[in-house]
């Protein structure tokens, strides 16, 4: 007997590091003992190890087992480390041979079957990237674990046929398994599904339009108006404008999913752009991220390459509101836990929808509102001014018409501007490329100000409405961004006057109303 070693991986956040496992068999009393800072669900491992082995025709040793997960400082929670530290404690008692060049990732259960964990995409990236290529996994994590480039893996559905490819021989035990049972493929195309059509939102040229140039330069939107004029159905349809995910993009918001999934064997490669639409109750930690132990991802990291939608949005807590400003700026959330800290990326498209009052009749078309301006300005500041400062286009979107029913039908589809906002994406992606960006919403004031600034004249307007505090310097940036981004879906190698002129409009309707 000896020290028997293993791997596995532990995720803070997104990030994975090798988990060296170390398993000792001394000569005193049964005992299992787990160092190396693990949580209460690592700790339980101890009965689960032994329950599996042994119903697996491999019983454990009777004697005292040290099982040591190294770097000792680093904390280790769940358990997918369950598997790891049973083929080391069997490689220890001579029962296996060296298992000292595979990663080892899934829970056991008491029959010793082995069961799917979340985080298996970000934990197999961690563990190619560091030198890692051979992986095991449960058998239902196969699909999602083979999307990464590089990964040699192998999946079981007990620890008897694992350890009996390991060179063990199982005592009284069947060991009949057809690989192909039960095999999940993965898909290219997960998370398609049925796209809503933009031609069923009757009406809102206005709206339409100012949806279009959101998804081509990736700008955020605050939707104002009364109850049924459209505001939810413009806001589920912005997914469908946006572009299918390129294969970075795809594997960072599936390796989020898996993070979050609840069915942990169903994570496929995601392709098209996310759409989060939390309920206004939800808490901060649901949105933002957090919870007990090291923080997992919210609503906002979900949404990262996608939409995040906020019906109602001065019914959220402010402080939630707040909360996303600093993910809006930066594109990563960063959550500070007594057991860790971890950081998510938030790249999301912010969609905010309200009512222009408590009772939502404040339209200024005859229809009576029962809110007095002391309540209609407490509900609308539930938003704070930075918030709103970070949102690019704010429009009013009034109530349908009669005559925009008898039109239904003459709308353009989804297929059809997602066409233009494609070939506007392009020449964003040509112009901004030697600066290391895709969209203008990206480009920072220096680059605005430098390398792509316009001439006096054709920003004068803008000029002017900074000297007079209309907008701030931020919202200087962000008029210049929608301007560029007017300019590409018009084909125009730089905006003109008239372009500065419609992205302030596009930021002002809302103070406008």
């Amino acid at each position: 007997m000896g020290v028997g070693r293993s791997y596995s991986v532990a995720l803070l956040g997104l990030n994975g590091y090798i988990v060296e496992v170390e398993a000792d068999i001394g000569q005193t009393l049964p005992n299992f003992v787990i160092l190396g800072l693990p949580d209460a669900s690592l700790n339980e491992a101890k009965e689960r190890i032994r329950s599996a082995a042994q119903n697996s025709g491999i019983p454990l040793s009777r004697r005292k087992i040290t099982a040591n997960l190294i770097p000792a400082s680093l904390p280790k929670r769940g358990s997918g480390f369950d598997l790891a530290i049973t083929m080391a404690v069997l490689r220890a008692a001579g029962d296996i041979r060296s298992t000292e060049d595979t990663v080892f990732i899934s829970e056991l259960g008491l029959d010793g079957r082995l069961r799917p964990v979340r985080g298996i995409l970000p934990a197999v990236m961690a563990a190619v990237q560091a030198g890692h290529p051979e992986i095991v996994v449960a058998h239902a994590n196969v699909a999602e674990a083979e999307l990464v480039p590089g990964a040699v893996v192998r999946g079981y559905k007990t620890l008897a046929r694992l350890a009996f490819d390991f060179g063990a021989e199982p005592q009284d035990l069947a060991l009949d398994y057809d690989p192909a049972d039960g095999d999940v493929a993965g898909d290219a195309d997960a998370g398609a599904g049925v796209v809503p059509d933009l031609c069923d939102v009757s009406g809102q040229g206005d709206a339409r339009r100012a949806l279009e140039v959101a998804a081509a330069g990736a700008h955020h939107v605050l939707l104002c108006g009364p109850p049924g004029a459209g505001k939810t159905m413009l806001a589920e349809r912005l997914p469908g404008l946006l572009p299918d995910l390129g294969d970075r993009e795809a594997m960072e918001v599936t390796a989020i999913h898996s993070l979050s999934a609840v069915h942990v064997d169903s994570v496929q490669l995601l392709r098209r752009p996310p759409f989060e639409n939390p309920h206004h109750s939800a808490t901060a930690a649901a949105i933002i991220g957090g919870g007990s132990g090291l923080p997992r991802p919210g609503a906002a990291s979900r949404a990262h390459r996608g939409v995040l939608f906020l019906d109602e949005a001065p019914e959220y807590e402010r402080r939630v509101l707040d909360a996303l400003r600093q993910p809006l700026e930066s594109g990563e959330l960063v959550i500070h836990r007594s057991a860790g800290t971890a950081a998510y990326p938030a790249r999301f498209q912010l969609v905010l929808a309200a009512n222009p009052c408590p009772c939502g009749k404040a339209t200024g078309k005859g229809v009576d509102c029962t809110c007095t301006p002391v309540m209609r300005r407490r509900y609308f500041g539930r938003m704070s001014g930075p918030l709103l400062d970070r949102v690019d286009i704010q429009l009013q979107v009034e109530r349908v018409s009669l005559a925009d029913f008898g039109q239904s039908g003459a709308e353009e589809d989804t297929a059809t501007v997602a066409g233009r906002v494609h070939a506007a994406r392009s020449r964003q992606r040509e112009r901004l490329e030697s600066f290391g960006m895709e969209t203008n919403s990206q480009v920072p004031g220096r680059v605005l100000r430098g390398e792509l600034r316009l001439p006096s004249a054709t920003t004068k307007i803008l000029d002017t409405s900074l000297e007079r505090g209309i907008l701030t310097a931020r919202g200087y940036d962000r008029v210049l961004r929608l301007a560029w981004t007017l300019a590409d879906l018009g084909h125009r190698a730089q905006p003109h006057s008239d372009d500065i002129g419609q992205a302030l409009g596009l930021r002002q309707a809302v103070a406008a109303a």
